[in-house]
């Protein structure tokens, strides 16, 4: 029988108001395709430090470990007390024990929202376990110490086995879209040894892909060009900043953070996260966006699909996606961030109720 486990984590700010319309939409697929999904909860962020002292509880690593999958609602990390005293980045961690390598970032232009000069469908391969973000760099202790008052050192890892599989990651994906084309962006003009390094195993990837379409460019003239016209560009793989920074960037340029979904993915895990932030100054006001966490959670559903857990995953999925573009493309229901007057719950319940409207009844 068919079915999936999934670990649901809150976090923190507006994460369980989104969680909980994520968790509308996923119930209501449930019904709708017969997926078997059961769900646990666990508390992180600030309710579980208050709670056990770490925003990261080791029993809570054991169950994503042994889940299906992952739903991490938006953390404060920045918030959190320092790591000595449990003020993890329960993202991070995660990344680091699930080996999450990939961090797959579409961005796309939705239909009906408006406001974008060019469409926008492109997708960011941001390599998701090392480069310049430190917390995952070190087996033991931190990737940045401070042998003095007045200095402060970072340590950038950049391994031949993490660009090769994010450059494999990319390529596949590039398969299977239209265009067929991976641009590769770096640094190596000043970073010459670890973004060369990263180029390598890019071209060695790409000489193994003849059909598929490859070029590299330099990381600032990549801002410039998804300003001018990010409609270009196909899929674009790069180290874990420079794709942290051009996702956010490219995402926005299509419409909004709000709307972009993110998943966090390796051989065995997968985790869907929201592209943004937990907008503490909004929390509780039922003003946030649940979008990006919902496209989220079907980007997981499509990969237990590709795995086999979720034979009607991918069905599920396009419904959902679906059902988010009819529900922007209402101002009544979009939320304040779109230009409309919706809720958190409205917009949910909105995507909920296409699917449940138009998907097969073949559960429930």
């Amino acid at each position: 029988m068919s079915g999936a486990h999934l670990l649901v984590l809150e976090g923190d700010g507006i994460g369980p108001e989104i969680v909980a319309g994520t968790r509308t939409v996923l119930d209501t697929c449930d019904a709708a395709f017969g997926l078997g999904l059961s769900f646990e909860t666990a508390e992180i962020g600030f309710a579980a430090h208050r709670s056990v002292g770490t925003t990261i509880p080791d029993p809570v690593i054991a169950a994503a470990r042994g889940a299906d999958g992952v739903i991490l609602g938006p953390v404060s990390h920045n918030e959190y007390p320092p790591v000595a005293e449990g003020g993890l980045n329960p993202s991070g961690v995660l990344r680091k024990a699930l080996d999450l390598y990939a961090n797959i970032r579409p961005a796309l232009t939705p239909e009906g929202l408006g406001g974008s000069a060019r469409a926008v469908d492109l997708v960011t391969v941001r390599e998701n376990t090392e480069g310049f973000y430190a917390d995952r760099n070190m087996f033991e202790g931190p990737g940045e110490f401070r042998p003095d008052p007045d200095l402060a050192l970072a340590i950038r890892k950049i391994s031949r086995r993490a660009c090769r599989r994010i450059a494999e990651a990319a390529f596949a994906l590039a398969e299977a879209r239209p265009a067929r084309h991976v641009t590769a962006v770096h640094k190596a003009n000043v970073l010459r040894i670890s973004d060369g390094l990263f180029l390598e195993e890019c071209r060695a990837v790409s000489e193994a892909h003849p059909a598929i379409a490859y070029d590299e460019v330099l990381m600032d003239a990549m801002a410039a060009h998804l300003v001018r016209d990010a409609g270009r560009y196909d899929v674009i793989v790069t180290t874990n900043m420079y794709g942290d920074i051009l996702s956010d960037l490219a995402a926005e340029l299509s419409g909004s953070l709000g709307l972009a979904g993110s998943l966090n993915a390796g051989e065995e895990h997968a985790m869907a996260q929201a592209q943004h932030g937990s907008a503490p100054d909004i929390a509780g006001q039922g003003r946030a966006n649940p979008v990006s966490l919902i496209a989220s959670a079907a980007m997981l559903l499509d990969w237990l699909a590709q795995r086999g857990t979720l034979p009607a995953g991918a069905e599920a999925a396009a419904a959902i996606r679906a059902g988010i573009a009819a529900a922007i493309a209402e101002p009544g229901t979009r939320t304040p961030d779109l230009g409309g007057t919706g809720t958190t719950t409205a917009l949910a319940q909105a995507v909920a109720g296409y699917v449940a409207d138009t998907a097969p009844r073949t559960g429930g």
